[in-house]
């Protein structure tokens, strides 16, 4: 059984239900980068200016809120954290930094593998242990999930709806099956939990599953949603000629 001080998270020790909301991150490294990211705002296009301004807030809520510390203590916290980083930060990132209208070198093909490989990989528990032990480790977690998705989102805008839609049937699968695999799991996987869920009402196991749920249906969803939205735009489009 590990120790409770084995784990050195980037968020901070697991807060107790009690004062976790009182639990900020006040890394000034971060709250560098969320400033400089304002202030360019202030000099672009209102539309982009909105998106840089939305993004920052969504790495204030990330990486700086208690929510941040509260991805310590249960699993359940930090899965929400990855996929606000693919669904939330990093479409917010296309639109600011407009992503969408440079050329990239992958296919939409190849990019929904490789968001896919590394949402994965990063969720192998000695790899996902890695990361809550080490702020480098974290932090190579976070920029490669938040790239690999920015440049994805960018080159599905560039798509056909067909191309889109099936990059994004996919991805709904490719998230589906990791959660089904965390819901159906007879053991916990995530060591670095195994001592911080029990304060919160839930053991590893309990919270590993909820994470697996959240990750089979409400995130699963918003890429179904995607797909038909996309779909039935094309089909709109048609009518029209």
């Amino acid at each position: 059984m590990p120790s409770a001080t084995q784990w050195l998270p980037y968020c901070g020790a697991a807060p107790a239900p009690s004062g976790w909301f009182a639990q900020w991150n006040f890394d000034p490294v971060v709250l560098a980068v969320v400033a400089l990211g304002l202030l360019c705002g202030r000099l672009l296009a209102p539309q982009r200016m909105n998106a840089h301004y939305a993004a920052a807030f969504a790495a204030l809520l990330l990486f700086v809120s208690p929510f941040c510390a509260l991805g310590s203590a249960l699993f359940t916290a930090r899965a929400i954290h990855h996929i606000g980083l693919g669904l939330i930060l990093a479409p917010l990132l296309v639109e600011a930094l407009r992503l969408h209208q440079r050329n990239l070198v992958l296919s939409l093909s190849q990019l929904t593998l490789l968001q896919a490989l590394i949402f994965w990989v990063w969720h192998v528990p000695s790899l996902y242990s890695a990361a809550l032990s080490s702020d480098a480790v974290f932090w190579i977690m976070q920029a490669s999930m938040t790239a690999t998705s920015a440049i994805w989102w960018a080159r599905l805008r560039q798509a056909t709806a067909a191309s889109a839609t099936a990059a994004l049937l996919a991805t709904m699968v490719q998230m589906g099956a990791l959660g089904a695999l965390l819901v159906f799991a007879d053991r916990a996987y995530y060591t670095p939990h195994a001592l911080t869920t029990q304060l919160w009402g839930w053991s590893p196991l309990e919270d590993q599953q909820i994470a697996g749920l959240i990750m089979w249906g409400p995130a699963s969803a918003v890429y179904l949603l995607a797909a038909m939205t996309v779909l039935y735009r094309s089909l709109g489009a048609v009518r029209v000629r």
